[in-house]
Parts: C-alpha cells; sequence; structure tokens
C-alpha cells in the first residue's frame, strides 16, 4: 500500500512539469517542443498551442532564443498540385477565446542554422515569445524524441531539416 502512495505522490508532483504550459496574460502557452534532429540538419522546427483566454484578440508578432542568431515564425501551405513550401509569417493572430496550434504540416517556428549542433533529446531551448498585448513571455521547448509521433510529422520535420 506504501507503494501505491508513494506512486501516487509522484505522479501528482510531476504533474506541473508534465503539463509544460506558461501564462502572460490572458495567453497560455502549453507544450513548447522541437524534436530531435540529425548532425546535417541546418534548422529545427519548433511547435506548440497558444490560447488566448481573453475577450480581445492579440497577436504574436515574434519569437527569440537563446543561443540563435535567427528565428521565425513559418508556414507550411500544400498548392494544388500538392506541393508544400514553407514561408515566413510576420506574426500569428490569436483571436479572442481560441487556440492556435503550431504543428508539423502548418504553423511553426523555425530555429535557423544549427550549424552542426543538433537537437538532441532532453535538450532543452530557451525562448522568449512576443505578443501585441500580452507582452513579452519566456518558455522553454523541449527536445522530444521523433519515436511514438505519426509519419506526417516526421516527413514534415526531415523536409524543414532540409530547408
Amino acid at each position: 500500500m506504501k507503494t501505491f502512495y508513494t506512486a501516487a505522490l509522484a505522479a501528482l508532483l510531476a504533474l506541473p512539469a508534465a503539463a509544460h504550459e506558461y501564462t502572460a496574460g490572458d495567453i497560455v502557452v502549453d507544450h513548447p517542443m522541437a524534436f530531435e534532429t540529425p548532425k546535417t540538419a541546418r534548422v529545427g522546427g519548433g511547435y506548440l498551442t497558444i490560447t488566448n483566454g481573453g475577450d480581445t484578440a492579440d497577436r504574436l508578432v515574434s519569437i527569440t532564443a537563446e543561443g540563435f542568431d535567427e528565428v521565425s515564425i513559418h508556414e507550411t501551405t500544400t498548392d494544388d498540385m500538392g506541393v508544400a513550401r514553407m514561408s515566413h509569417v510576420k506574426g500569428i493572430e490569436l483571436p479572442a477565446g481560441e487556440t492556435v496550434t503550431l504543428a508539423p504540416g502548418g504553423l511553426h517556428i523555425m530555429f535557423m542554422r544549427l550549424d552542426g549542433d543538433p537537437f538532441e533529446v532532453g535538450e532543452k531551448i530557451l525562448a522568449t515569445l512576443t505578443f501585441e498585448k500580452a507582452g513579452t513571455l519566456d518558455v522553454t521547448f523541449n527536445v522530444e524524441s521523433r519515436r511514438g509521433h505519426n509519419a506526417d510529422e516526421m516527413e514534415h520535420s526531415n523536409h524543414e531539416m532540409n530547408h
């Protein structure tokens, strides 16, 4: 019985870490993460969800990250011929009361110029998100393994790494 209580307590204590959530005003950023990259990757993608719990729209206008000269917001779109293209986005609109997901195959963060320093599982990337109204928010992107994620995510991430 003691083992059960110890395990339950450990699980409860781990909840805030597992939640991996950050708040600035009405903005909640959940689970910032990036996938591990191969040694030859020149870029890495960052993903998260942003919920605007307020009554007025806001906008993610920029992101910076410790150790990176260039970090930008990108969007992957697919044309009528099935060709995927990535393009720089100047910001992300965050409508009041809605959640925006940055994920492989859509909006995402690009960490540029890895220059032979790949993302490794367990690594942490310290970043600052800047919102038009909510101001700045420091977050940590946890680098996770690709194992257990679906093939579409893997295919998109491989495309990003060769961008």
